[in-house]
């Protein structure tokens, strides 16, 4: 029951973002087009996820293919490098924004933003396509238990029986590329940002200026900081369970809290909804 509403509570959050941004002409600004794109990328990652997690736990068919789990191995890899990329692409917005105030509207304009979008899926793609092409490779003549709740890369590469030290180093080169570059680059705006914000004069400039940023800092913290220790931490033990424990923040929950955390104190949304309900 709680991994349901979890997850008719993120469908109706991020839908509801998507419309209000299509439907309200103060919300069709870069930041606002970038959200709608996070927010389809959450509701098909934990449509991805919670749909068979659901199946498993009320009918007990703790079962998929060989097929089926590739399928979703692919959607999760995609989505989550997705979400780093649409995470920079964010900060970068918020940095011309601060940083650049006068030559934004000039910069990031309607096509260049569609080009920016265009660019990560196509990215997240052809990284997660190599990666499942090396996968389909191996032989899998072992076990046939994955220890996790979705197909995730780890729990695959142990049912193999072929050798996947090449594949383990290329995960750590995808992982720098489209995992850590992207945090630097994130790290590196807001250090920009910081340094701007510290510069301006008044104490309501400041709040102001932090405010526009904050959400999306926030969001930021939650999902590298569940991937980073997920990654980090060894895969033997009781730290499988807390892997686990912090796989299901990352692909449930910061779905579910991204919309709350954007528009719980955005007064633009709040707005647009208000108008919304008139409508309707």
């Amino acid at each position: 029951m709680l991994f349901l509403i979890i997850y008719c509570a993120t469908l109706c959050g991020n839908f509801l973002i998507v419309i209000l941004v299509s439907c309200s002409k103060n919300l069709h600004s870069p930041m606002y087009f970038f959200l709608t794109q996070l927010s389809i990328s959450d509701i098909l990652l934990i449509s991805n996820i919670v749909p068979n997690l659901l199946v498993v736990i009320l009918y007990h068919t703790n079962t998929i293919s060989f097929t089926g789990c590739l399928f979703q191995f692919y959607l999760f890899g995609l989505l989550e490098i997705l979400e780093c990329l649409l995470l920079t692409v964010m900060s970068y917005d918020r940095y011309l924004a601060i940083c650049n105030p006068l030559h934004y509207n000039v910069i990031m304009s309607g096509w260049f933003c569609v080009k920016l979008i265009i660019m990560s899926w196509l990215l997240s793609f052809v990284v997660v396509i190599i990666q499942l092409s090396q996968i389909c490779q191996l032989h899998f003549c072992g076990p046939n238990i994955i220890d996790h709740f979705f197909c995730d890369f780890d729990p695959l590469l142990k049912l193999s029986c072929s050798d996947t030290s090449m594949l383990h180093k290329w995960i750590l080169i995808k992982g720098f590329l489209v995992v850590i570059g992207p945090f630097i680059i994130i790290v590196v705006s807001y250090v920009y940002i910081a340094i701007t914000i510290l510069k301006i004069p008044s104490n309501t400039g400041r709040q102001k200026a932090f405010s526009t940023c904050s959400s999306h800092l926030t969001v930021v913290s939650l999902f590298y900081g569940t991937i980073i220790i997920v990654y980090v931490f060894p895969t033997r033990g009781q730290s499988l369970i807390m892997s686990k424990v912090l796989s299901l923040i990352y692909t449930v929950v910061t779905p579910l809290l991204n919309p709350i955390i954007y528009t719980l104190r955005n007064k633009d949304f709040k707005k647009a909804f208000r108008k919304f309900k008139c409508i309707v």
